[in-house]
Parts: structure tokens; sequence; C-alpha cells
């Protein structure tokens, strides 16, 4: 182009940073509703959560007619029903973190994978716009698909505990904080999950990864003896977010601020990094 054309565009002409974010917001959500595989995971933290609720149910049904015959384990049993039963919606949390975080890996890791990622920061070239907003579609949607499924779960496993005379009452402050926690603390698990997909830029790598965190650490932790792992499964994000439901702290283990704050950190800490990788790294 001659100089002369280069002095007669109008400024308007100019490329500009790139769309507003409402609108990469928007483009993001389209994308996370239309992909086959967000229906699939999201349906099938719903049948797990349901699934696993109901099995609990029945089983916290027939201890109890086995707790019949033996008073001991009826005062036992007595002792902490309302504990079972206040926490059978979210029995299946365990599973839907896994799922959840793996939609979280798959949504990033995917735009590299597929090639995507070359249109979306060519659209978006700042990048950090198109990251905040995917975190923002697939963390609410963790939460919104958590709490809702919890729900579903309470009136599934309602009728079941109905029949052995018990009940689950969400109404009490403790139930809930404990639909609510797990709701945040998937979002949270999620943000890792997505995080891991960033940095990683591979789906099988990064949900790995995840599973490796969640699942097998944890695992490892409890088989290895010493002082130095006992210590630090209080640390581990399973274990933070059972201290922060639970309703009687064990002997030692850390305040509810404290348990809050490191997973806050476990989410924080890999978000930064993945955002700086982003930045630097080319696609």
């Amino acid at each position: 182009m001659s100089t002369a054309a280069l002095q007669s565009r109008r400024p308007e002409d100019k490329v500009g940073p790139g769309p507003g974010f409402p609108r990469v917001l928007h483009s993001e959500f389209i994308k996370f509703r239309t992909l086959l595989s967000t229906l699939i995971l999201v349906a099938s933290t719903v049948l797990v959560m349901v699934g696993f609720a109901a099995l609990n149910a029945w089983g916290v049904g027939q201890f109890s007619e086995a707790s019949k015959s033996d008073r001991q384990a009826a005062a036992a049993f007595a002792a902490q029903g309302a504990d079972l039963t206040s926490g059978i919606p979210t029995s299946g949390i365990a599973f839907a973190q896994l799922i959840m975080g793996s939609l979280a890996v798959l949504l990033m890791s995917s735009e590299f994978t597929t090639g995507m990622a070359r249109s979306t920061f060519s659209a978006v070239p700042k990048r950090t716009p198109a990251f905040v907003a995917k975190l923002l579609v697939v963390t609410v949607c963790a939460f919104v698909v958590t709490v809702a499924s919890s729900f579903l779960a309470y009136l599934a496993a309602s009728p079941i505990l109905e029949n052995y005379g018990f009940d689950i009452d969400l109404g009490t402050e403790h139930s809930r904080r404990l639909l609510l926690v797990s709701g945040i603390y998937v979002a949270a698990v999620a943000a890792i999950g997505m995080s891991l997909g960033t940095l990683l830029r591979n789906s099988a790598g990064g949900i790995m990864s995840l599973v490796g965190l969640f699942f097998v650490v944890p695992i490892a932790f409890q088989l290895i003896p010493g002082e130095f792992f006992e210590e630090a499964r209080k640390y581990l994000p399973d274990n933070l977010f059972q201290r922060i439901i639970a309703s009687a702290p064990a002997e030692g283990a850390l305040e509810v601020w404290q348990a809050s704050t490191w997973l806050g950190v476990w989410v924080v800490v890999p978000l930064v990094a993945a955002m700086a990788a982003l930045k630097q790294r080319d696609v």
C-alpha cells in the first residue's frame, strides 16, 4: 500500500482491539451450549447426582432396618441419622466434580486441538476476555447444574426415605449451606479444569491431571505413612471442601476461613498461570 493510501485511511478503518466483552461472552455461551459434549456431560452429572442420592437413601433405610436387631447399632444410627440424611442430596459430588471438571478441560483444550483457537484469538486479540468469558460460562454452568441436580436428588430420595420413616429438611441452615457450598466447590473444580486445559492444551492430559489431583493423590497421601502426608492431606481440595461443610470439625482440623482460603489458592494460582501462558504462547 502506498504512502498516500496510508495517509488517506480514515480513523474508523483502523483495526480495533476486538469486540466488547458482552459480545465475547455471548459468543462463548453459544459455542458452549451447541457442543454435543456439553449436553452429554451435563446430563451425566444430573443422572449421577440423582442416582447416588437414591442409592444412598436406600442404603440408609436398609441400615436402619438392620440396626433394629442391634441396640448398640441402633443407638449409633440414631445419633448420626440426621447427618446421614442431610448429606444424601449431595452424595454424588465426588463424581459430579470430575464430570464438570472434565467439561471445563474440554472447553479450552478443544480450542487448540480443533484449530478453533486461531479464529477465537483473531477475533479477540487480547485473549484475556475470551478466557474470562469461557471461565464465567463454565463456572456458572457448574454451579447451576450442581445445585439443580442436588434439588432433583432431594426429590428422588425423599420418597425412599419416607418409606423408612426419615425425611430431609432443606430448610435447615446446614442443608442450605451444604447445597450452596457444593455448587461453589464444583464451580471451583471447573475453574481448575479449565486452567489445566489451557496449560496442557490436550484433552486427555488435562482430564488425567484432574483425576490425579482429585482421586489419585488423596488415596496416595492416605496410604503413605508419615506426619508430613497426614498434615498435607488437610490442604487437598476435597478435604478442604469436607472441612467447610462439616457440622462438627475434627480435632486439629483447619478453621473454616482457613479451608476456604486454601481452596481459593487452588483456584487462583492455576488461573493466573493459565492466563499468563495463554498470552505468551502461540496458538
